[in-house]
């Protein structure tokens, strides 16, 4: 797991080799200059070895004292840098494999838990990382130099350290085993929190005309709160590292301070070396808190990065890694005893046994009940999914034979929700087609019917549109989409209901215009109303997942009895 992620430091690496390099001289002159004071004391002073002598050692504690404060500087500074660097390269890797998952992909982690990976687990990350090439090299080397120097200056009174360190190596291995899994669950309630925010501010509008905040604030505390019992419990295990570390500390002062002050009684020990012993104690408590801190921060972090781990090792379920063609001949389309189910169950198929021909250039309109599979079918097209059975093909060639830049070009689709981003009319326009004109933009919007409303806005084109399009209309947003969706030229153009916020005038006009203008490209309309695809070449009637019957309005009113109810209800609805 460490190798993997070490991986994304790349051109900060130099910043993280250069870290432990500045804490080592950092930690070399603390631990000296315990040394040096020493000498002072048992030398300058005691012994009588005069003023100059004083001085220049104290000159000395100043120059290593500069030194260590410039190289803990250094270590601080490039830590950052590289702790920093490393995060922003795991983020955008991240990133680039999530643009790279199928739906099916992110179905599988869900939207919210791919948003804290990105943003709380990385930051956990991030400050372990920093920690690791900073505090676990200064700690460690400060705690050896510390203890070392301490044997060296008294062996016996050393024997301390050897009660206190197997104390500690055992209490840390026992709070790690155990709160690893804690802090996992805990990134879970987090993802469980993120999908509670993220659902009410989509659906605020909704969440206000039903006058539902008490409900939503409610549902939110009940998430916050599940937060709050998970990490209480992780916590609770992590928070007994550091009074047991203190006591077993505090308790080895304690007894340095006991024998110690007895041998220097008894003139087994200096002064000075005395002094000199306890600062070194100071620095071993130091280096064991800090090292503690470290410990906490790594059993957070090993939670978070393995969550972390599983995105970047999570294989795409569409790939087009095999595709051997990279232009699409012309609109045509093709199932063939085409399957499909969302869960990978063929007992639980949305689409069963499909066999469909359409030709380059043909209007098909697409209707049925809610959940008879509409969306469904033509999401197979560009390979948003593949079929758990049979084959689409598209230009005569099977649609995994294409690469899906190539493919999902040739195809435009206006989805039933309609997104648009934050930015001007203009910027959203031109995700169709970055290379526009001016004139094909205005073009596209015409047909769309959307020209008019641009144009009465004080900005025009320039417009700026919140974040989703929150200043426009349903209808506006939908004959923008449709508009985005036709600057790409495409061989095949699927509208998945999406004249559905327009009035029948309107859509009448966008349907004329789409007739006129895309003659040669494959148009599917998908429509919950009869008279938005009876002018259709063919219509395809969609039941629980099967075609019911393919064939034009009015053959279908004479042959299809579920087609011709859809129609007289409608008609029924419009003449009351």
């Amino acid at each position: 797991m460490i190798k993997k992620l070490a991986r994304y430091i790349r051109e900060y690496k130099i910043y993280a080799i250069l870290t432990p390099v500045v804490m080592t001289g950092e930690v070399l002159m603390e631990v000296l200059i315990p040394f040096v004071m020493a000498d002072i004391i048992d030398n300058g002073i005691t012994k009588g070895m005069g003023v100059k002598y004083v001085a220049l050692r104290g000159l000395l504690m100043v120059g290593m004292a500069l030194f260590s404060l410039l190289c803990g500087a250094l270590g601080g500074m490039f830590a950052s840098r590289a702790s920093m660097g490393f995060s922003k390269n795991l983020r955008a890797e991240l990133f680039s494999r999530v643009q790279n998952f199928s739906f099916g992909n992110v179905d599988h982690f869900s939207t919210s838990s791919l948003i804290t990976r990105l943003t709380t687990d990385v930051n956990h990350v991030q400050m372990s990382f920093m920690m690791l090439i900073r505090t676990a090299v200064r700690s460690p080397m400060m705690l050896i130099g510390a203890i070392v120097m301490a044997v060296r200056i008294n062996p016996r009174l050393s024997l301390i350290f050897l009660v206190a360190i197997p104390i500690l190596a055992l209490s840390f291995y026992l709070i790690s085993s155990n709160a690893h899994p804690r802090f996992r669950q805990m990134l879970k309630k987090y993802d469980a929190l993120n999908a509670s925010v993220q659902e009410n501010l989509i659906g605020i509008r909704i969440v206000k005309a039903f006058v539902r905040e008490r409900h939503e604030i409610e549902k939110f505390e009940v998430s916050a709160d599940d937060v709050r019992t998970a990490q209480k419990k992780a916590e609770k295990l992590i928070i007994l590292n550091m009074p047991i570390m203190q006591l077993t500390m505090y308790g080895c002062i304690l007894a340095v301070l006991w024998f110690g002050g007895r041998m220097v009684i008894a003139r087994d020990m200096d002064l000075g070396q005395m002094a000199s012993f306890i600062t070194y104690i100071s620095q071993i408590l130091t280096s064991l808190m800090m090292l503690s801190m470290l410990f906490i921060m790594m059993i957070i972090s090993l939670a978070a990065a393995r969550r972390i781990i599983e995105v970047l090792d999570e294989v795409p379920e569409i790939s087009d890694k095999d595709a051997t063609e990279h232009h699409v001949r012309d609109g045509s389309i093709t199932f063939k005893n085409v399957s499909f189910s969302y869960l990978k169950d063929p007992d639980k198929c949305c689409l069963a046994h499909i066999d469909l021909a359409i030709k380059s250039g043909e209007t098909i309109g697409v209707i049925g009940g809610t959940g008879s599979g509409k969306t469904s079918l033509v999401q197979l097209i560009p390979r948003l999914y593949d079929p758990l059975e049979g084959q689409v093909f598209v230009g005569g060639k099977d649609v995994r034979d294409y690469d899906l830049p190539t493919l999902r070009d040739s195809v435009a689709m206006v989805l039933q929700k309609n997104v648009l981003f934050s930015g001007t009319i203009r910027e959203n326009l031109l995700w169709g087609n970055e290379n526009a004109t001016e004139e094909e933009i205005v073009r596209a919007c015409k047909i769309a019917d959307a020209h008019g409303f641009i144009t009465s806005f004080p900005d025009g084109y320039e417009t700026m549109l919140g974040q989703g399009g929150v200043n426009v209309s349903g209808g506006q947003k939908q004959r923008l989409c449709i508009a985005r969706a036709l600057l790409k030229k495409p061989k095949i153009l699927i509208l998945d209901d999406s004249t559905s916020a327009v009035d029948t005038a309107t859509d009448a006009r966008i349907r004329q215009g789409l007739h006129e203008s895309l003659a040669d490209t494959t148009c599917i309309i998908i429509a919950q109303r009869v008279h938005s695809v009876q002018d259709a070449d063919r219509i395809v009637v969609l039941d629980e997942g099967t075609i019911a019957a393919v064939d034009t309005h009015d053959k279908l009113l004479e042959t299809c009895e579920i087609y011709r109810e859809v129609y007289l209800s409608q008609q029924k609805g419009d003449n009351d």
